[in-house]
């Protein structure tokens, strides 16, 4: 289970280091983990096994409808499989780090399953967001929510 997140930093090659704490769960045996781009402008970093089923009902999805055909190019086009170096870091691409606007600053936040990357601008934003939700209604699922 994923929660929880860290201010961490990019280093100059693009490459992020993930917290101890997590390394096991992300890559259990050394197995490769997951990044791609997420609609929201972030990314996301799964542990491959809980990645691959998503990436099979993304895949199946209809490739002439012009929305899913947009998904699917997001989510798997942007898709990379990256292992941990000896130090615990795991390359993101340029291309990645592109499109979330990812500087030096960036925010890991655990998500359950897998872990949202955001630059530290665009986690700004949510939190914004998240404020601006305190005054609204809630969103379906959670009105019986306890706390």
């Amino acid at each position: 289970m994923f929660q929880g997140a860290a201010a961490l930093s990019l280093d100059a090659k693009g490459r992020l280091a993930i917290p101890a704490r997590h390394r096991d769960a992300l890559v259990p045996d050394g197995a490769p983990l997951v990044v791609t781009a997420h609609p929201h402008k972030c990314l996301l970093v799964y542990p491959k096994a809980v990645w691959d089923p998503i990436r099979e009902q993304v895949a199946a999805m209809p490739g002439l409808d012009p929305s899913a055909a947009a998904l699917k190019r997001l989510l798997i086009g942007f898709a990379q499989e990256e292992e941990l170096d000896g130090a615990g870091r795991v390359l993101v691409a340029p291309s990645s780090r592109q499109w979330a606007g990812l500087d030096k600053q960036v925010w890991l936040v655990g998500q359950g399953t897998h872990f949202e990357l955001w630059s530290d601008a665009g986690w700004q934003k949510q939190q914004e967001a998240m404020l601006a939700l305190a005054s609204g209604a809630l969103p379906a699922g959670f009105e019986s929510l306890a706390l």
